[in-house]
């Protein structure tokens, strides 16, 4: 079946999955270091891996073509592409294999930067354009991966 995995310990757009998951019948696989309240309906399921990137490692091993993983995660995003998983950010940014390589040395070039004392700040705060953006790239990536993986409905 097709599914979407969320890295969802700090998404923010689970919601938004939802609802999209329940349009086109996908399951859901919610996928936190701890338990979360999902919807109680048989399209999600909740999974819990403790231990530092346990959560992760989880995702990484179960992703692949005709699937779909919503993470802000930028090294498990290349991991996901690896394997052929449809990978989308929650500000609804679709990393692809033309650009995962420049998003990691750029996380890898702040990570440098923080530790060598300066203040970079973190990310821009979710806005409801990201959210908007975030749902009609779900919605456009969903209704890609049903076409292109029939027989997996």
């Amino acid at each position: 079946m097709l599914t979407i995995y969320i890295d969802a310990d700090a998404c923010p757009v689970k919601d938004e999955v939802y609802r999209v998951a329940r349009r086109y019948a996908l399951r859901v696989m919610v996928v936190a270091n701890a338990p979360l309240r999902i919807p109680a309906d048989g399209l999600m399921e909740m999974v819990v891996r403790s231990g530092f990137g346990a959560a992760d490692d989880w995702i990484a091993e179960q992703a692949g073509p005709g699937n779909i993983v919503v993470t802000a995660d930028i090294p498990l995003a290349a991991r996901c592409l690896a394997k052929g998983a449809c990978v989308l950010d929650p500000k609804g940014r679709r990393f692809t294999d033309n650009d995962i390589g420049s998003a990691l040395a750029m996380r890898d070039l702040m990570d440098e930067l923080r530790q060598g004392g300066a203040v970079t700040g973190g990310p821009a705060p979710m806005t409801s354009k990201d959210r908007s953006r975030f749902l009609s790239r779900l919605d456009e990536a969903a209704s890609a991966v049903r076409r292109n993986n029939p027989s997996h409905q």
